[in-house]
């Protein structure tokens, strides 16, 4: 039970209480003193509790059992309706000509206060069987970097002055990113192009990392970049032996595992330390990678990191490496 912060009596004080005067006999004024409560706070307890037993000590709602002015239950239907069609709660007050905070309660109780997968289709949620039988790619951009910028300056309005100068704009990096399905263990490499060749290049390199690991990529998938839309990269998964998968069209769900990696990647290298130039964030990426894949709880894994989920899923095959 919650306790009001200046409270006498928890229940076992009251329990206490009741004891000293019924059992012990102790008179109402005496327990009343020992406890440091009035006379009339502890004739409440002993009434509540002859009245109720044990459960009359415990602390009673105090909500009105009637509020004259509720909202209809009517009214309260056509919110979660419109709800249900992701409207914002500013958008049902104006909608139904009714007050913000009004409609913002209503869609609490209901449990419709927040918004997320409301009214869209349920999450469709896989995980392959075998280490391998499934990886995801795919790529990510990042600005090289040629000088502290807004990160570290701490400068949310105009940019410093002379920030734009041509020699300051040093293009892309392309972090090409590979996931295991199975057991999340991931393979990343920082390249200068996202081209056929290139993409070529790190997917051999990739099912060679994972070898090593005693793992033999069946599977892969990847989005419609043209790069995995080319001829040459078709005859190399063929070459390879693996089987290329594609998302569908404006359907990035669907390679969810390497998007929800990227912001983690994002988050935790990219993003989550100060660089004086790119040579360097490219230099942190190694060890940041050796800490997901053997030690950084993953929460889809029972927390625990993925090289666990790999060990664990080998012993379940019965393929030791």
């Amino acid at each position: 039970m919650k306790m009001h912060a200046n409270a006498r009596l928890s229940l076992k004080g009251r329990e206490l209480l009741v004891a000293r005067v019924q059992d012990a006999e102790w008179s109402l004024s005496a327990a009343a003193e020992a406890a440091g409560i009035s006379d009339r706070t502890a004739r409440k307890w002993i009434a509540r509790h002859r009245t109720g037993g044990p459960a009359g000590l415990h602390d009673r709602s105090s909500a009105p059992r009637q509020v004259a002015n509720r909202t209809d239950e009517r009214r309260v239907e056509v919110i979660a309706a419109l709800r249900r069609v992701r409207l914002t709660g500013a958008e049902i007050a104006e909608c139904l000509d009714m007050a913000l905070s009004t409609v913002s309660g209503i869609l609490t109780r209901i449990g419709m206060g927040k918004l997320g997968r409301l009214g869209l289709e349920p999450a469709q949620r896989y995980e392959r069987a075998r280490p391998g039988e499934l990886i995801h790619i795919d790529v990510k951009k990042l600005g090289r970097i040629a000088r502290p910028g807004h990160r570290v300056w701490g400068q949310t309005g105009r940019a410093a002055p002379g920030h734009h100068l041509t020699r300051y704009n040093q293009g892309w990096e392309f972090v090409h990113v590979a996931i295991d399905d199975a057991t999340r263990l991931a393979y990343v490499e920082v390249l200068t192009d996202e081209k056929a060749i290139t993409a070529i290049g790190f997917l051999l390199r990739a099912t060679q990392h994972y070898a090593t690991y005693g793992i033999t990529v069946e599977q892969l998938i990847t989005d419609n970049g043209s790069a995995y839309r080319s001829t040459v990269h078709a005859i190399a998964c063929r070459a390879l032996g693996i089987r290329h998968l594609r998302t569908r069209p404006y359907r990035p769900q669907t390679n969810g595992k390497a998007e929800r990696f990227i912001r983690t990647m994002l988050g935790g290298w990219a993003y989550g330390a100060i660089y004086r130039d790119s040579d360097e964030r490219n230099a942190a990426l190694a060890g940041w990678l050796d800490f997901y894949n053997r030690r950084r709880p993953h929460g889809a894994l029972s927390h625990k990191p993925p090289i666990a989920r790999l060990n664990e899923l080998n012993n379940l095959l019965g393929s030791y490496i």
